[in-house]
């Protein structure tokens, strides 16, 4: 079972998963978990090989989608960003009595050409057995990664005090190309949908949306303008707007 973060009243309607992309951790997602729950049960998970949830040896999308399915006691609606997009988009694909409507956030189902490697080949350099605080961790780390603000969203999965990281590097750099890409599926959600972009983004393009409306045919489309792929950090009041507008 996922490790799970819950906020608000359990007994409150309608309920709302969120779920964090690669690298992530259902940490990522409190300050706007705890203003959502206002209006509903909110529930962030870690995803397998993040943050508190268990390690396994693969980490393919259909393994995903099941873990969240475990986690859904009733219908819900649910938010992914990224990696945790595409688990959502298949969540809704094979379970689609799980999910009220879904959210899409900077994702396509769909197989990206692009790594993310250079971020585990960093955290890997790190020495952490010099590491006493995160201040420690983040001077190693700017020898290899430039932006600060992803330095900062990378060094919240680390545990400081046990000096180490809490992700399983070795799995993810294992099964990327997994994560990059997107399994063959077939079959359609016919709920309410999302598909919500940074509008700096280049993650989800024009020639994706015949595909999206393949298996989403009520999809609608929206950016956040000024915002890139990490649009819930970048501009959280604006993505906050959106899915209460969409939501409700």
């Amino acid at each position: 079972m996922l490790n799970t973060v819950r906020y608000g009243d359990r007994r409150a309607s309608p309920d709302a998963l969120i779920v964090h992309g690669l690298y992530g951790s259902a940490r990522n997602w409190g300050a706007i978990s705890k203003r959502l729950s206002d209006t509903r049960h909110v529930t962030t998970a870690d995803m397998r090989n993040h943050g508190q949830s268990f390690w396994a040896d693969s980490h393919s999308y259909p393994e995903m989608a099941a873990d969240l399915a475990s986690v859904l006691d009733a219908p819900s609606d649910v938010i992914g960003h990224s990696m945790g997009g595409k688990a959502a988009i298949l969540l809704a694909l094979r379970n689609p009595e799980k999910v009220n409507r879904l959210v899409v956030a900077d994702i396509a189902p769909v197989a990206y050409s692009h790594s993310q490697m250079q971020y585990i080949d960093a955290m890997r350099r790190v020495d952490l057995s010099s590491v006493d605080t995160r201040s420690d961790a983040d001077a190693q780390l700017a020898a290899y990664v430039d932006d600060p603000g992803i330095r900062a969203f990378l060094l919240q999965s680390l545990d400081v005090n046990k000096r180490r990281w809490r992700l399983n590097l070795d799995v993810l750099a294992d099964e990327m190309e997994k994560i990059v890409g997107f399994p063959e599926v077939e079959g359609r959600f016919d709920g309410p949908t999302l598909f919500l972009t940074g509008g700096e983004s280049d993650y989800v393009l024009p020639e994706h949306r015949p595909r999206i409306k393949e298996l989403f045919p009520h999809a609608r489309f929206a950016k956040i303008p000024g915002a890139g792929h990490w649009l819930h950090a970048e501009k959280p009041r604006e993505f906050e707007a959106t899915l209460r507008a969409f939501l409700s």
